[in-house]
């Protein structure tokens, strides 16, 4: 474990004594650290770290810290809201609310069927409400188009583990981080996006040495902190990750043994890698040859190394392929499944690990593949429902769902605990399409997409609810309710459950589909769900998970108290008959056949690939002469709906920004704090530039947090909306613009 001492991390804010203090989980980054929440006459009034949780021992980050004061918020909505015939959205009881919604859920699929209506959700939801919104849109709704905001941050993970390995699940843990000699970070700030994990690695090197490794355009803090600094140009991750395996293979560096017994596709891995030479590799990526080198030696000749991606990669050309050759590099070397070594596929929500383990979206519960007859029958009897009920084929991504929308055949998008209107590319166009369909907002504030719904559904935030969450090392925790929620307002899953009440959904056997009252019932349920499957939770409570600590599965007879790391045994879950999916083509995204899966003849070992780069869809030129970055920072989550109401977080980022290298800034004559403009192809903001050397020379970054209607410095006004062949995440990372001085709020402001 890294903390020998803990530190109990406190924001609190009260008069008297706390009331009392409830266990549960931090509900911002995928860190999932253990907390507990003050409460003092039914209100919370603060939050501090649990000391005895393994990953954190107390420690919180500054979002963690003061995502309480949302919950306090003076703009909670107290009532639905419905958008009557002039237009206006007026205040309504629950009751009509209700009974519009499941009134137009009728209509629609009487009229136009199942395909009519779309349900877009979160990565920040609990299991529990996660595995409901999977039962009532497969077994209810019986439409294939349910995806989640998941699919903006860790589809991409979950797709390179299912590439690599035949199913989901990050193989090392947080304890990996504590004893690895090298730890390797592509494309994740750390200092600003998971606080809390990087402190602990840089415990980890001053207690042992650790070296740490980044591979990213930005120099961030955690760049200039470590002990090696790689800078790819923007879309270049697949030609670095080549150039690393090329020289691992050519020095010798892998174990041989390793991969003829427990891989299948090294041959092709090779062929390819032996193109990207360090010369063709500082060419494509302007990595010195030097530094890859380097790099290369440090990887390969430690004994431990534990490579942790996140958004760099996941959000940009080529993703899935980028993330899978992690995996090839780890397997090439034997270094997966054993103490400090391992590729660390990391989650950005703090929930989204559950989102994928219980299929909110993508697949069938417990990573079942619809394709599979066996896995699509054991669901349905799971269920007590018709197999030949439940929609097969390809799960709808929501870039998809847009198109959908545009084509007229999507007329009903039911949005639950997001914010598209703000996280989505191209803005512009996506604003467009939500007017087009009859729009359902639940959510517990008045967000920016909520300005075009009609209908708003008001329900309990963090604290006020009960449930599990997983983190980014399948750890699952459990979520005390601590206070009642204000205004009489349902929980996500309440509300879920009296929707499936009032459709009228029911099994084969005639009883309700949803059986369960209670958050702790509808884990129980699936618990049984999930037994025998690699996510396997069959042996855990809520008494047994707070008891321990949290508890990271498989948890079941054979690991009673959970399991650290996958893939100890070697033996990966690729039979034809186990794997989550039969994969799709690295270069097209065309969903393989049972056959052709069966054709590769992995059979429980992992899948290697020679994958090579292709050139982003987009490259600056005389117009858009600047590379395009989007990204966090440390102070806020996603759209702000939660960190913008925090004082100390909104006063500390206040505004959009746009950083600029200094070169570039004195060829436009741009000083610091100036307005400019940045626009591409999609559109344009208007925000403050800073300049700094983070930022390659050519190179703009903005973060992606600010998108209020009335102010233009929305990030993804400017973002492509293509997205990954393989995973379907979005091009976030992946762009061009240019950058113009701009005078015109000076000239207003004087006016």
């Amino acid at each position: 474990m890294a903390w020998e001492t803990p530190r109990e991390d406190m924001c609190v804010y009260t008069q008297g004594e706390i009331d009392k203090w409830v266990y549960s989980t931090c509900g911002i980054c995928s860190n999932g650290c253990g907390c507990y929440i003050a409460v003092k006459d039914n209100r919370i009034v603060g939050i501090k770290g649990n000391v005895r949780y393994p990953v954190n021992r107390g420690r919180l980050g500054p979002k963690g810290e003061n995502q309480w004061w949302a919950n306090n918020s003076l703009d909670r909505l107290t009532r639905p809201l419905i958008r009557n015939r002039s237009g206006t959205l007026v205040p309504a009881s629950w009751n009509d609310a209700l009974s519009l919604l499941v009134e137009k859920t009728k209509e629609l699929l009487s009229a136009h069927g199942p395909e009519s209506i779309a349900v877009y959700h979160s990565g920040q939801l609990y299991l529990e409400e996660y595995y409901t919104i999977a039962k009532i849109t497969r077994a209810g709704l019986r439409t294939h188009h349910v995806d989640a905001n998941t699919r903006l941050c860790t589809a991409t993970a979950e797709w390179s583990l299912i590439q690599s390995f035949g199913a989901d699940g990050p193989p090392a843990c947080l304890d990996d981080l504590d004893v690895a000699e090298v730890i390797v970070f592509i494309g994740r700030n750390s200092n600003e996006t998971n606080t809390v994990l990087w402190e602990r690695v840089l415990d980890a090197r001053r207690k042992r040495g650790t070296k740490i490794v980044e591979i990213d355009p930005r120099l961030d803090i955690s760049q200039k902190m470590a002990d090696l600094s790689l800078r790819p140009k923007s879309g270049t991750n697949v030609a670095v990750l080549n150039g690393l395996i090329h020289l691992l293979i050519a020095n010798g560096w892998i174990d041989r043994g390793y991969i003829e017994r427990y891989t299948v596709g090294y041959e092709q891995l090779e062929r390819t890698a032996a193109r990207y030479t360090p010369e063709v590799v500082e060419q494509i990526t302007g990595v010195p040859e030097r530094d890859l080198r380097t790099c290369a030696e440090w990887i390969g000749t430690s004994k431990t190394t534990v490579t942790v991606l996140l958004q760099g990669v996941y959000q940009s050309m080529d993703a899935t392929a980028a993330a899978s050759l992690v995996n090839s590099m780890h397997l090439i070397m034997g270094k997966i499944g054993k103490p400090g070594a391992g590729p660390f596929q990391h989650a950005g929500q703090p929930s989204s690990m559950s989102n994928r383990e219980v299929s909110g979206a993508g697949f069938y519960p417990g990573y079942r593949n619809d394709e599979n007859p066996k896995h699509l029958q054991e669901i349905a009897d799971l269920w007590n429902v018709d197999v030949e009920t439940l929609p097969v084929g390809p799960q709808t991504h929501v870039m998809e769902m847009l198109r959908l929308i545009e084509e007229g055949h999507i007329r009903m998008f039911w949005v639950i605990a997001t914010n598209p209107a703000v996280s989505l590319p191209n803005r512009k166009r996506v604003i467009e399409l939500l007017k087009q369909v009859f729009l359902v907002v639940q959510d517990p504030f008045f967000n920016e997409t909520a300005e075009f719904a009609d209908l708003v559904l008001p329900v309990a935030l963090w604290g006020e609810k009960e449930g599990t969450m997983t983190n980014l090392e399948r750890r699952v925790n459990v979520l005390r309710k601590a206070v009642d929620p204000p205004f009489g307002l349902p929980s996500d899953l309440e509300l879920l459950i009296e929707f499936s009440r009032r459709m009228g959904f029911r099994d084969r056997s005639g009883r309700p589909l949803i059986t369960y009252r209670t958050p702790e019932e509808a884990f129980n349920e699936w618990r049984l769900v999930s037994k025998g499957r690699p996510c396997d939770m069959s042996g855990m409570t809520y008494e047994k998970i707070e008891r321990l600590g949290g508890i990271q599965w498989p948890c079941n007879e054979q690991y009673p108290e959970g399991k650290k790391r996958l893939y100890t045994d070697n033996v990966f879950p690729t039979a034809v008959d186990e794997a989550e999916s039969y994969g799709r083509d690295m270069r097209t995204g065309r969903a393989r056949t049972r056959e052709e899966f069966a054709a590769i003849g992995a059979n429980g070992r992992a899948i290697l690939y020679g994958i090579d780069w292709s050139p982003p869809l987009e490259w600056p030129d005389r117009e858009y002469p600047f590379w395009l970055n989007t990204g966090r920072n440390v102070f806020h989550w996603h759209t702000r709906t939660k960190t913008g109401r925090a004082p100390l977080l909104q006063l500390s980022a206040p505004e959009g920004y746009a950083e600029i290298h200094p070169d570039d800034a004195a060829r436009l004559q741009i000083q610091m704090g100036d307005w400019v403009r940045v626009s591409s192809r999609r559109g344009e903001v208007i925000v403050r530039a800073r300049l700094t050397d983070s930022v390659l020379p050519g190179m703009v970054f903005l973060p992606f947090h600010y998108g209020s209607l009335l102010e233009q410095e929305a990030a993804n006004e400017l973002t492509l909306d293509t997205w990954d062949q393989v995973s379907k995440q979005p091009h976030f990372k992946n762009g061009v613009c240019k950058v113009e001085k701009w005078l015109g709020r000076e000239q207003d402001r004087d006016e």
